[in-house]
């Protein structure tokens, strides 16, 4: 049995008109190229067991979208996906402009079959979702990162004005 995958994320955040909105986004390639609901993630990537996993989670965030984040990370519990890989996640709040988002890319042969390789962006696009949206949006093993989130916010929210 080969070592367990593990990736790290991030879930950045921001307030809109008093309504919290999330990041996501859509992974590139032809297999995830129509699907839209259960598709989204959020920005992470893989890394090797004993690595700094916030560290990887700011790397993979920047190269999934080009953007760099900064500010109070809050670390999410990590959650077992159904393919036995675990993510990491923190969530910090934070604002980018969604459709700046540039991709690194990956090799991948396609058509299948046919011995023709093909880059493709690691993601596709970005876009902000209130959050009865991103539970729709997101894929359903990292949805238990929104039920997180609720928390962080109301502990946040309690705290304004109380920091010196």
């Amino acid at each position: 049995m080969g070592a367990k995958k593990l990736s790290a994320g991030i879930l950045l955040y921001r307030l809109r008109s008093g309504e919290v909105e999330v990041f996501l986004v859509h992974p590139g390639g032809p297999f995830w190229a129509k699907k839209d609901e259960g598709a989204w993630s959020i920005p992470k990537g893989e890394y090797e067991a004993g690595a700094d996993t916030l560290t990887t989670a700011k790397r993979e965030f920047h190269e999934e979208t080009g953007f760099t984040v900064d500010g109070t990370f809050h670390a999410l519990t990590p959650l077992k996906q159904p393919s036995g890989k675990v993510i990491s996640a923190w969530a910090v709040e934070g604002d980018l402009d969604a459709a700046a988002v540039k991709s690194n890319t990956f090799p991948m042969e396609w058509p299948p079959k046919s011995g023709k390789t093909q880059e493709f962006p690691e993601v596709d696009r970005g876009a902000w979702f209130d959050l009865p949206s991103a539970e729709v949006k997101l894929q359903v093993g990292q949805r238990g990162f929104l039920d997180q989130l609720q928390p962080l916010l109301q502990d946040s929210a309690q705290q304004g004005g109380q920091e010196g």
